[in-house]
C-alpha cells in the first residue's frame, strides 16, 4: 500500500485561481454526491470540504471541461490516483499499456476489450499527469517525460499487438511471441517532441517506420512493402481511431522521406539513398530527436548510427545557421507571429515562442554537433546545459532560455489541458483570456501578460543575436530571375535542384505571370505579390510529387481566374496553406479549382477545428447553418448556401488529402454535408413557397435520401438520389394561400422548386446535380410521390430493383412524425416475405444488364467492374430482400454493417464476411480519392502518374502496378464468393 505520505493527496502544492467560484462549487458538489454512492469513492469526501485537493478540483471544474469530464465518467478513477503515489501510477499504467498484447494473446481480454483499455489507460493517465503539474508535484522535465514514457508504450505495445495479429494471420514469424518486435525486420523512431523525452500534454506522435527490405521473416519477402505499410496503418487506427473512450494518440507519418510519394513504412535502402542525396538541413534537425520505440529497436539504433554522417557534418556547418533561419521567417509570415502579443499569440511560432529556443540549441547542434559529440542529445534543456559547458553560450543565456522553456511548456500545457486539443495559441476574447489566466495561476490577466512578454523578449533577444546577420529571403532557394525573354542558367539550375524536370517551361510560364500574360495577375498589386512570393511559392510546388504538373495547374487556374490578388495574398502570408495549396495542385485538381474559385476556403485550413474532425450529422448541420448564415433574401440564401456548402465539401477534401480523416469518414461527412444543405434548403424553399401559396391543412412531407447519400458513403462528386413523399386529407385538398392550389399540384411545385435550389448556377456556380428517377415509375411519374400510392405501389408493381433501391433509404428532412411512418413503411417493404432463389435470380439478372450497358472491364472502375462495389452492394441488397423476413436485423444498414449482420445471424461464414467487409474498405477507400481527385470519368490513361501512386499508397501498395494486381485478386475473390452466395 502507499505510504500516505507519497500519495498525490499528501503532495498537492498548488491549483489554480478560480474564475467562477459559484459554478465550480456546483460542480463539485455535484461530485460529492457522486462519491456518496459508490463505497470506492467515499474516502474522497473528506478531503472536499477544504485543503489543496479540493482547491484543485474547483480549479479544474472551472477551466478544464476535458479533466472535469474525465473525473465525473469515472469518480473511482479519481479515487485510485489521489490515494497512490504518481510515480508508481505511472508506471502502472505504462506497464500495463506495453503489455497489453499479452494479455489479448492469452485470451484474458478480446480485441474490444484490449481497444478500449489503451484508450482508458490514456484517459488515467491524462488526469494523473494533469494533476501532477497543476498541483506542483512534478517538474516540466517530469512531465514531459512521463507523457513521452505512456507514449512510447501506447507505441511499443500497439506495434506489438499488431504483429502478433499478423503472425497469427501466417504473415510474419516472430522470433519471440514475448518480444514480438525484436528480429520483426522493421524499426518504429520516435521524432520530434516524443523522440526528445519532451512530449507535450496534447501533442501528435511524429513516427517514422524503416524495414528491412532483406528480412527473412516474412512468409513472401516481396511483399515487404506491403506488410509493414499494413502494420503501419492498422498502428495508426488502434492509436488514432475514436471510440466511445475516446482515443490514444493522434499519428503523424509525414516526416518520413518524401511523404508525398513514399508508402508509410520506407525500405532502410530508400531512406539511406534518400537522405545522402537529397536530405535537407530541416531532415537532419528531426533526426537529432530520433529515437527508436518500437517493433526492432536494435536495428533503428544502427541504422541512426549509419545515418551521423549525415546528421553530424565533419566539419562545423555554418550554412545550416541560414537554412534554420529561413525557415523560422517563414514561420514569422504567419499573421500574428511577427510580433510579441498576448491575446491570440501563438506561444509556440511566435516571436520569443518555443521554436525559437528549440531553434537556438538545434541550430548550434548542426553546426557544431559534428565535432562535438557532448552537444548530440535530444532534450532542449540538456543541450542548453551541454552549450554552455562547451563553452558555445553564457550561464546566462542557459538559465534564462531554461526558465523560459519551462515557463512556456507550462503554458503550452495549460492550453492543451482545457479541452484535450493541440493548440498552442492563447485566447483572443479579453474574458478567456482573463479566465485563462487564472488558471495559469496569475490573478490578473495584467500580471499573466507581463509574466509572458517577459519571457518572451528575453528569448527574441537570445534567439536574434543568433541569426543577426540572416540573409534576405531571395536567397534562399538560389538564384530566381525571371526578366527579359531569355532563360538564366542560374535560374535553371535552382528550378532543377527544387526538382522540377522542364526548367525552360517552368521559367517560360512564370516569366508569362509576370508578363502579365494571366488576366487574374495583371494589376500591379497582384504582380508586386507575385514578385515577392514567387521563391516560396516554387519552393512549395517542388516539394510536392509532380511540381511540373502542379506548376501548369496553377498556371491553369490562373487562367480560369478574374482575379488572383486574394489568392497570392493568402499564399504569401501563411507557408502551411502554400504546401498545402501546392499539393492540392499536384494531387487534387479538384480541390485546388476550389481554392481558385474561392480562396477564402483555405482560411479554415488554419482553424484549430480543422484536425478535430467530426462525421455526425447535428454537428455538421449546425456548423453548414453558422456558414449559411442569416440570408437578406432566397437569392442571398441560394448564394450562401452554394459558399457554405463549397467551404465544408473543401474541407472534408482538403482533411482526407492530409490524413485528418479516412475514406470512410470522408464519405460520411459528404452525406451530413449534403443533408444539411437539403435541410437547410428545404426550410428556404417551404418559406418562400407558403408566403405564396399557403399550406395545405393536415398535409405532411417526408424527403428520402437513397443511393450513396442514404447510405452515407458520398463521393465528392456524387449526385443526390432524392425521392419526395407526401400525404395529405382528401377533404381538404386545397392550399390557404393568396395562390391557392391543388395538393398534388402544391406538392409537385413544391419539389420542383427545392430540386431548383439545389441545382440551379448561380453566381456562386454550382450546388448538386440532383437525380429523382429512383421514384415510383421513375422519369414517367410524377416528381413527388403520394404516401399511400407509394406503398400501394411498392407492393403491388414495383420490380425488385426498385426495392434493392430502398434498402439504402434515409429519411433526411420533412415533418419528423411523418418521417418516422415513411422510414416504417419502407421497413415494413423491405421486411416482407420474398423466396431468397428468386431474389438472387433477379439481382444476378440486374447485374448482368448493368455489364451489357455500362461495361465491367475496367480495373480502374471500383463500381462496375465485375467483383467491385456494385457487386459487393448487390449481396448486401440481396441479403437484406431474401432474409429481413426471419431477421428484421438487416434492414436499414450500410453495406458493410449488412455483411456483418449477416454473418451474425449465420448468413454468411466468418471468412466470407471478413472478405467481403475488407474489400468494400478497400474499393470505397480508393473510390473516394479518385472522386476527390479527378472530376469526371476516371480514365488511368489521362490520369498523371502522381495520382496513380496515390492511389496505391492509399491501399497500402507500392505501385499503381501492384494496386492493379490485387484489386484483381481481391474481385476474383469476390466473385466466387458471389457466384457461391447465389446459389
Amino acid at each position: 500500500m502507499t505510504d500516505v505520505k507519497n500519495a498525490l493527496i499528501s503532495r498537492l502544492a498548488k491549483a489554480p485561481l478560480v474564475a467562477d467560484p459559484r459554478r465550480a462549487k456546483a460542480q463539485l458538489k455535484d461530485l460529492a454526491e457522486r462519491l456518496r454512492d459508490e463505497p470506492e469513492t467515499a474516502a474522497l469526501l473528506e478531503h472536499l470540504d477544504d485543503g489543496a485537493f479540493r482547491d484543485l478540483l474547483l480549479g479544474l471544474a472551472d477551466h478544464s471541461p476535458f479533466l472535469w469530464q474525465l473525473i465525473v465518467n469515472n469518480p473511482a478513477r479519481l479515487a485510485r490516483l489521489a490515494f497512490a503515489a504518481p510515480e508508481e501510477t505511472h508506471r502502472a499504467i505504462v506497464a500495463s499499456q506495453l503489455n497489453l498484447f499479452r494479455e489479448l494473446r492469452s485470451g484474458a481480454i478480446t480485441r474490444e476489450d484490449a481497444v478500449s483499455a489503451f484508450r482508458q489507460n490514456r484517459n488515467a493517465h491524462a488526469l494523473l499527469v494533469a494533476m501532477a503539474d497543476i498541483g506542483g508535484i512534478w517538474s516540466t522535465e517530469e512531465v514531459t517525460q512521463a507523457l513521452s514514457d505512456f507514449a512510447d508504450a501506447s507505441v511499443a505495445g500497439g506495434v506489438n499487438l499488431v504483429l502478433t495479429e499478423t503472425a497469427d494471420l501466417g504473415r510474419i514469424r516472430l522470433a519471440d511471441p514475448d518480444a514480438p518486435g525484436e528480429g520483426s525486420g522493421f524499426t518504429v523512431l520516435a521524432l520530434g517532441k516524443h523522440g526528445a523525452g519532451e512530449l507535450n500534454y496534447s501533442s501528435d506522435i511524429d513516427l517514422v517506420i524503416f524495414f528491412d527490405p532483406d528480412t527473412t521473416v516474412l512468409r513472401d519477402p516481396s511483399e515487404a512493402a506491403t506488410v509493414y505499410t499494413r502494420i503501419a496503418q492498422q498502428l495508426a487506427k488502434l492509436l488514432q481511431e475514436r471510440t466511445a473512450d475516446g482515443y490514444v494518440h493522434r499519428v503523424d507519418y509525414r516526416l518520413r522521406p518524401d511523404p508525398g510519394s513514399t508508402p508509410t513504412a520506407v525500405s532502410l535502402a530508400s531512406a539511406y539513398v534518400y537522405y545522402e542525396t537529397v536530405g535537407q538541413n530541416w531532415e537532419r534537425a528531426a533526426l537529432i530527436k530520433a529515437r527508436p520505440v518500437a517493433g526492432d529497436i536494435a536495428l533503428g539504433e544502427n541504422f541512426l548510427a549509419e545515418l551521423r554522417p549525415f546528421i553530424w557534418r565533419k566539419y562545423f556547418d555554418f550554412a545550416s545557421i541560414a537554412d534554420v533561419h529561413a525557415m523560422k521567417r517563414q514561420i514569422h509570415a504567419v499573421r500574428g507571429h511577427d510580433q510579441i502579443a498576448v491575446a491570440g499569440h501563438d506561444i509556440k511560432l511566435g516571436r520569443g515562442g518555443i521554436r525559437e529556443i528549440e531553434f537556438f540549441v538545434q541550430t548550434q547542434q548542426l553546426v557544431f554537433g559534428g565535432r562535438r559529440p557532448g552537444l548530440r542529445g535530444r532534450r532542449t534543456l540538456d543541450m542548453l546545459k551541454s552549450l554552455h559547458d562547451e563553452g558555445w553560450i553564457t550561464a546566462q543565456a542557459r538559465d534564462e532560455l531554461s526558465d523560459a522553456y519551462r515557463f512556456l511548456r507550462t503554458i503550452e500545457h495549460r492550453l492543451q489541458m482545457v479541452a484535450d486539443e493541440q493548440t498552442q495559441r492563447l485566447p483572443s476574447d479579453e474574458e478567456q483570456l482573463k479566465r485563462f489566466a487564472k488558471f495559469c495561476g496569475y490573478p490578473t490577466l495584467k500580471a499573466f501578460s507581463k509574466a509572458l512578454t517577459d519571457q518572451a523578449r528575453i528569448v527574441q533577444g537570445h534567439y536574434a543575436l543568433l541569426f543577426e546577420e540572416g540573409p534576405e529571403l531571395a536567397s534562399d532557394v538560389g538564384s530566381l530571375v525571371f526578366t527579359g525573354s531569355d532563360n538564366d542558367p542560374d535560374t535553371l539550375a535552382t528550378l532543377r535542384r527544387l526538382g522540377f524536370q522542364d526548367p525552360e517551361r517552368v521559367a517560360e510560364t512564370v516569366r508569362g505571370w509576370h508578363f502579365g500574360r494571366r488576366p487574374a495577375i495583371q494589376s500591379a498589386r497582384a504582380r508586386e505579390v507575385l514578385t515577392e512570393l514567387t521563391p516560396a511559392l516554387l519552393s512549395a510546388l517542388g516539394g510536392t510529387a509532380d511540381p511540373d504538373g502542379a506548376l501548369a495547374a496553377l498556371d491553369r487556374a490562373f487562367g480560369r481566374m478574374p482575379a488572383a490578388v486574394e489568392l497570392l495574398t493568402i499564399l504569401q502570408s501563411h507557408d502551411r496553406l502554400r504546401l498545402l495549396f501546392a499539393d492540392l495542385l499536384g494531387t487534387a485538381p479538384r480541390l485546388a479549382d476550389t481554392v481558385a474559385q474561392s480562396p477564402h476556403v483555405l482560411d479554415a485550413l488554419i482553424d484549430p477545428a480543422f484536425g478535430t474532425p467530426t462525421t455526425d450529422d447535428e454537428t455538421i448541420e449546425e456548423q453548414v447553418r453558422l456558414l449559411i448564415g442569416p440570408p437578406r433574401d432566397y437569392e442571398d440564401f441560394l448564394d450562401r448556401v452554394r459558399d457554405a456548402a463549397r467551404q465544408m465539401r473543401f474541407i472534408t477534401g482538403a482533411r482526407l488529402l492530409s490524413g485528418v480523416i479516412a475514406p470512410k469518414q470522408a464519405g460520411e461527412a459528404y452525406a451530413a454535408i449534403a443533408r444539411a444543405v437539403i435541410r437547410a434548403s428545404f426550410e428556404e424553399v417551404r418559406r418562400a413557397f407558403e408566403a405564396e401559396h399557403g399550406s395545405v391543412p393536415g398535409s405532411r412531407i417526408a424527403i428520402l435520401g437513397l443511393g450513396r447519400l442514404g447510405s452515407r458513403e458520398l463521393t465528392a462528386g456524387s449526385d443526390l438520389d432524392l425521392v419526395v413523399i407526401y400525404d395529405f386529407d382528401e377533404n381538404t385538398r386545397e392550399s390557404t394561400g393568396p395562390r391557392r392550389l391543388d395538393a398534388v399540384v402544391y406538392y409537385t411545385r413544391l419539389t420542383q422548386r427545392l430540386v431548383s435550389a439545389l441545382t440551379v448556377p448561380t453566381r456562386r456556380g454550382l450546388l448538386y446535380e440532383v437525380d429523382l428517377r429512383l421514384r415510383p415509375q421513375g422519369g414517367k411519374g410524377p416528381v413527388a410521390s403520394q404516401f399511400k400510392g407509394f406503398v400501394n405501389y411498392q407492393k403491388t408493381e414495383a420490380d425488385l430493383w426498385e426495392h434493392m433501391a430502398l434498402t439504402r433509404a434515409r429519411v433526411l428532412a420533412g415533418d419528423d412524425a411523418f418521417g418516422s411512418d415513411v422510414a416504417q413503411a419502407v421497413k415494413d417493404i423491405l421486411t416482407r416475405e420474398r423466396d431468397p432463389k428468386h431474389v438472387f435470380k433477379e439481382v444476378r439478372a440486374m447485374r448482368e444488364l448493368i455489364a451489357q450497358e455500362k461495361g465491367d472491364d475496367d480495373p480502374w472502375d471500383m463500381k462496375l467492374a465485375r467483383g467491385g462495389l456494385t457487386d459487393l452492394d448487390f449481396i448486401a441488397q440481396a441479403l437484406v430482400l431474401a432474409h429481413a423476413h426471419k431477421h428484421p436485423s438487416l434492414a436499414g444498414l450500410s453495406t458493410e454493417a449488412t455483411i456483418a449482420e449477416a454473418q451474425s445471424v449465420g448468413l454468411l461464414s466468418s471468412d466470407d464476411a471478413r472478405t467481403l467487409t475488407e474489400a468494400h474498405r478497400l474499393f470505397n477507400d480508393i473510390f473516394q480519392w479518385q472522386r476527390l481527385t479527378i472530376e469526371g470519368t476516371f480514365d488511368a490513361e489521362k490520369v498523371p502518374p502522381v495520382i496513380l501512386k496515390r492511389l496505391a499508397t492509399v491501399a497500402g501498395l507500392p505501385s499503381a502496378k501492384v494496386l492493379l494486381e490485387h484489386l484483381a485478386e481481391v474481385r476474383s475473390a469476390i466473385r466466387k464468393i458471389v457466384s457461391k452466395t447465389a446459389v
